[in-house]
């Protein structure tokens, strides 16, 4: 069970929350809420029991050395942190852990459970996923609101994506039966580049949370962060061909077509002529997510 005594009372909380593993692809989601964490210093308040969630031979616990002698091992788990952020007067929940191996509806009434016993009103999820986008355009971002006004209101694009899906969008139909305000906000990173991290993703899912929490997110390095990688995705383009008429062609189609997420196949298809002219796999690329 989760342990919720002594949890906080907080101001008008908002939670924003990610996951690791496939709805995170280059890590660009887990990475907005730790960057969240650290310029807000935030401070841990409770975390869910693992024991039934996760899979210990997939997410594995890792054990370190403490206080010279100690060896303390820290287990897999989903942790909750709250961030006071200056010049608001209202407090952010953070939420970041590991997608669970298995029993997902219960997992998502535990998170819920606590964010009622936060008295949180709104839950911002985030996520990443690979798609077909140009690398040199401001990455795109789709995404599911549980009201049409809140859907207007943040500007959010639907999502197209049919198929399978994570713990985000699990999360987000629990939310929406529980009567809590919901939305999420999916950044579409390129699928040839990446390899995390991807700080323009990140970049981008934090300026959307910026509209939804009404308050400046400090940047810190992120910004450089974005220009380097840029420029290493560029010089890559330029040594290889293939990859900057690929690119190029990306750059020049119509409309919104170029944000439309893929499936692991339509990635494999799409950029199978590419990895065979570099005598590579599509397996990794199309498989990463």
């Amino acid at each position: 069970m989760t342990e919720f005594d002594g949890l906080p009372l907080l101001r008008s909380p908002v939670a924003i929350a990610a996951f690791e593993g496939w709805n995170d692809a280059a890590d660009a989601s887990t990475a907005a809420v730790e960057h969240l964490e650290q310029v807000w210093q935030a401070r841990e308040i409770t975390t869910i029991d693992p024991e039934e969630f996760y899979d210990f031979q997939v997410s594995r616990p890792t054990i370190t050395m403490a206080e010279g002698e100690t060896r303390k091992i820290e287990w897999p788990t989903t942790r909750f942190s709250v961030a006071s952020p200056p010049g608001t007067d209202r407090d952010v929940v953070l939420i970041r852990g590991i997608e669970p191996s298995m029993r997902w509806r219960t997992f998502c009434e535990q998170i819920l459970e606590v964010c009622h016993s936060l008295e949180v009103n709104r839950i911002v999820l985030l996520g990443a996923l690979l798609a077909d986008v140009p690398y040199t355009r401001p990455l795109p971002i789709s995404g599911t609101a549980s009201e049409k006004e809140v859907a207007e209101k943040y500007k959010v694009v639907p999502t197209r994506y049919d198929g399978p899906t994570g713990i985000v969008g699990v999360l987000q139909e629990a939310a929406g039966r529980a009567a809590v305000d919901a939305l999420s906000f999916w950044v579409h990173v390129p699928h040839y580049a990446n390899n995390p991290p991807c700080p323009k993703a990140t970049l981008a899912l934090l300026s959307r949370l910026e509209d939804v929490l009404d308050l400046p997110v400090p940047l810190a390095d992120l910004a450089e962060e974005s220009d380097e990688w840029e420029k290493r995705v560029r010089a890559a383009a330029e040594q290889d061909s293939e990859l900057g008429d690929y690119v190029r062609e990306l750059e020049e189609r119509v409309g919104d077509e170029g944000i439309k997420p893929l499936t692991g196949d339509e990635i494999a298809s799409e950029f199978e002529k590419y990895l065979r002219r570099r005598g590579g796999s599509a397996g990794p690329t199309a498989g990463s997510w």
